[in-house]
């Protein structure tokens, strides 16, 4: 064809180029390409091996980088961080078998945390399907509960439409995971190829939400109003939905406290004079007071978690419940609220924003103010002892002074806690699992985080006890060089079941003693090339600490703790947030 070709020949050569015959897993890899993905994370296997292939293809075009990381679990939590720090759609291969079932926990983690994923596996022929073939599972079954949508694509032709069908749904409405089952031979098979473009393909009876009814946000405003002791109680939609700078502004024009849960962390700025920190079992005091005395709860992105309520009948027991959600599943599933406003937070907060402004605003909550902010003097967070062995709050407070623009990702347990106290986030900046509560998760979560972001500072808060369900990881963070810094608050006690068992089983601690058998950790990261330093004493601790969070690359700081301290508040199971113990252990302000 010349450049003097007819407008016939042009358009024969356009439609061919359409219509070219390329293999199943080709067609897989250009559908991924034009939605988008340009990072993987993945770990390869014989029935994903065609599709690897062509992965190999992709990154030597130059448009992808794959991640190859140690165990498809670690897959799977490093896509779920790249999404929760990017708010794009986080995707990941595995393949089939055991390498798919190996993806199932981090599946359930971005579930319950309503994480957008395209979790993408190998699957044995079509022909040896039900056959109990070789490494060959029903993960298409096996994970029917813990995603939005699954497909089996048997025909190659349908791979463009259901790409673009998979990127639709996880990413619209609440978000979540969704999977695609690809047999070996589907990825082999040559066909006539027909790109599909975002959007082009809605799935049957798929509907993007409507938009929030305006009566309902007037009423709303006339709620927050005629409330004297109001509180926004903002969770991870917030967060998910990019809607921070519309809740500051509702929150400062009407003068509204805030508390957040563990997922909205990062939602609203905790320095702020109307941030209450976070509610709940281990939340602060003022917090769990706060939500206790108000008398108009004002849910937003939230999903009334049993860890946030407490006994579920005395949370808020004399509010009235305005709830923004975008799911209609969650309203009034575990508390009746009086107004549901159902549509994207964002959009709902934008447009309440707007609504506000046409009206005279007179702030009522100056009396409610003074009372909170009486709790948060009479119930500061411990500021522990100077004295004797190192407190792994001190820790988090050293964390919080030194690395403010950090993103941090966390494991499980009291680590955990103690960093949702101490640490002040910003928005997409606190990244942890909070419904299924995954050990494991912090590190390869920190290496989707630094995929994504490759200058940001992340820093992994782990526990000696969490940080070992997926500590083959490190070689991913070796072989990529991400910088990350990796804190691990020893303890030598797998320290959350250590607690419970110390509060409701009478000090016998079955099970849950990690010394016996503790790796050395430091020789552990010299093993994988990395570098590692051991903090134990009290003298110079602080100076140790700088100096091994301001090393240029990758590192793991091995921190021995106080080995029987308590993360307080506490709210003990079957009791209402009013009833944290603990607090008459706090002394001293926490700045």
């Amino acid at each position: 064809m010349t450049l003097t070709s007819s407008p016939k020949e042009l358009g024969d050569a356009a439609h061919d180029e359409r219509r070219q015959m390329i293999s199943g897993a080709d067609a897989l890899m250009d559908s991924l390409r034009r939605h988008g993905v340009d990072t993987i994370f993945g770990y390869p296997g014989g029935a994903i091996l065609p599709i690897y292939d062509a992965v190999h293809k992709a990154e030597h075009e130059g448009w992808l980088r794959h991640y190859l990381v140690r165990h498809e679990q670690g897959g799977t939590h490093a896509a779920d961080g790249f999404a929760r720090a990017t708010g794009k759609v986080g995707v990941c291969f595995g393949t089939s078998g055991p390498g798919a079932t190996n993806l199932v926990t981090g599946i359930a983690t971005a579930q319950m945390d309503s994480v957008p994923l395209v979790v993408i596996t190998g699957q044995v022929p079509r022909p040896a399907i039900g056959t109990d073939a070789f490494q060959e599972t029903d993960i298409f079954g096996i994970t029917l509960p813990i995603v939005k949508h699954s497909w089996v694509v048997r025909d190659p032709r349908n791979i463009a439409s259901v790409v673009s069908q998979a990127f639709l749904i996880a990413a619209t409405g609440r978000p979540g995971p969704v999977l695609i089952d690809i047999p070996k031979d589907v990825g082999q098979e040559l066909f006539e190829y027909e790109p599909v473009e975002p959007g082009q393909i809605s799935p049957r009876g798929f509907r993007i939400p409507e938009s929030p009814d305006i009566s309902s946000l007037s009423r709303a405003l006339s709620m927050i109003e005629e409330a004297d002791r109001p509180l926004l109680y903002v969770g991870g939609g917030v967060v998910s939905a990019g809607a921070h700078e519309s809740l500051a502004a509702i929150a400062k024009r009407y003068q509204l406290p805030v508390t957040t849960t563990l997922m909205g962390k990062g939602a609203f700025d905790e320095r702020d004079s109307l941030a209450l920190g976070m509610l709940g079992m281990h939340g602060l005091a003022c917090a769990n007071f706060a939500v206790t005395e108000c008398d108009l709860l004002i849910a937003v992105g939230a999903r009334f978690d049993d860890r946030v309520t407490g006994k579920l009948d005395t949370f808020a027991p004399s509010a009235k419940v305005i709830h923004f959600e975008i799911d209609p599943a969650e309203i009034s599933k575990n508390r009746v609220v009086e107004l549901a406003i159902l549509g994207d937070v964002s959009k709902s907060l934008s447009m309440l924003v707007e609504l506000s402004s046409t009206r005279k605003i007179i702030s009522k909550t100056t009396a409610w103010l003074d009372r909170i902010d009486n709790w948060k003097k009479r119930y500061p967070l411990i500021k522990p002892s100077s004295e004797g062995d190192i407190y792994p709050q001190e820790v988090l407070m050293a964390i919080r002074d030194l690395q403010l623009d950090a993103y941090i990702t966390t494991d499980v347990g009291q680590h955990q806690m103690w960093a949702a106290q101490y640490l002040r986030n910003g928005p997409r900046q606190w990244i942890s699992s909070g419904g299924l509560g995954t050990m494991g998760y912090g590190m390869p979560a920190a290496i989707g985080v630094q995929a994504s972001l490759p200058k940001a500072n992340v820093i992994c808060i782990a526990g000696d006890a969490s940080i070992l369900m997926n500590i083959q990881e490190l070689g991913t963070v070796s072989q990529y060089k991400f910088p990350i810094k990796i804190v691990i608050i020893n303890n030598q006690w797998q320290g959350m079941v250590r607690q419970w068992q110390e509060s409701f089983y009478d000090e016998r601690y079955s099970a849950s003693n990690m010394q016996d058998g503790m790796p050395d950790f430091v020789a552990l990261a010299n093993a994988f090339g990395l570098k590692g330093v051991l903090i134990k004493d009290r003298e110079n601790y602080e100076k140790e600490l700088k100096n091994a969070l301001s090393y240029k690359g990758p590192i793991i700081i091995d921190v021995r703790v106080r080995r029987g301290e308590n993360c307080y508040p506490m709210v003990p199971p079957g009791k209402s947030n009013a009833q944290m113990v603990g607090l008459q252990e706090q002394h001293e302000f926490a700045d």
